[in-house]
């Protein structure tokens, strides 16, 4: 199941408002090269690039169905390409992640890898989902281990890769990070029902699911999903406080200040 951009963004407002919050964390300067890692479709990508003038800005994700909503917003400073957060290399001045790197697993690899892609006197910022505790994705979890899906899932169920916050601001800052923001926030959205709940996670959480499952086992699992939901949330309208991780770090210039103590 590839991701599909229009379930994605039936949350817009929701997803994108975090941005706002790290856009606020980057030193602006003009004339950077820029990458921002899990771009989607690109709408986001565009207003950074518009937000930095005179600067390269790459947009890289592994979706083609994302990227083909991006290929109308291409322009002077602005591209994209198909790739993997694993496997991007070079160096930037800024390195830049919004909502993507909770798919990459080893947080404690990849942050110093993210972090060793940022030039000196460059900057590292991320945000993350972190809330991978929260009941909609808990509930996933059990249903998955049952059956019928636990057979065609071969016993698998997704690990949530995301550290705690202070173990974020320890591997910054043991590999060269500094000048650091670490911080959770709640975004607090409000949400029809317990149903527009499960639409919220089918763009998402239950992507990994529902790309192992075959496609007959597909509305069962919604089916057991809604319900357990609307057990649990029988209420409308539904609060729904999501939780989020945003980090910021820059890389020194002078040498000395880059080694760990």
């Amino acid at each position: 199941m590839p991701w599909n951009p229009d379930v994605y963004h039936k949350f817009q407002s929701e997803r994108f408002a975090p941005f706002e919050d790290l856009l606020k964390l980057i030193r602006v300067r003009e004339g950077l090269r820029v990458i921002d890692l899990g771009c989607g479709t690109g709408e986001l990508t565009r207003r950074l690039a518009d937000a930095l003038p005179s600067s390269e800005v790459v947009g890289v994700d592994s979706s083609a169905e994302m990227l083909l909503r991006a290929e109308s917003l291409v322009r002077p400073g602005l591209k994209f390409e198909r790739r993997a957060i694993e496997d991007v290399a070079g160096e930037w001045d800024l390195v830049f992640s919004h909502a993507a790197i909770q798919w990459v697993d080893d947080h404690a690899s990849l942050v110093p890898r993210l972090l060793s892609l940022v030039a000196p006197g460059g900057q590292l910022a991320v945000q993350l989902p972190s809330n991978h505790n929260h009941a909609t994705h808990t509930i996933i979890i059990e249903i998955a281990r049952e059956e019928p899906f636990s057979q065609a899932l071969k016993g698998w169920t997704r690990r949530s890769p995301v550290l705690r916050l202070g173990e974020y601001a320890e591997l910054l800052y043991r590999h060269g990070g500094r000048d650091l923001v670490v911080f959770e926030k709640i975004y607090p959205h409000v949400l029809e029902n317990a149903d527009a709940l499960a639409e919220w996670t089918s763009g998402t959480a239950l992507v990994p699911y529902f790309e192992r499952l075959p496609t007959e086992l597909h509305e069962p699992f919604l089916h057991a999903y809604r319900t357990r939901l609307r057990a649990k949330w029988p209420e409308s309208p539904v609060f729904y406080p999501f939780q989020r991780t945003l980090f910021s770090a820059v890389r020194p210039t002078l040498a000395h200040d880059q080694n760990p103590v």
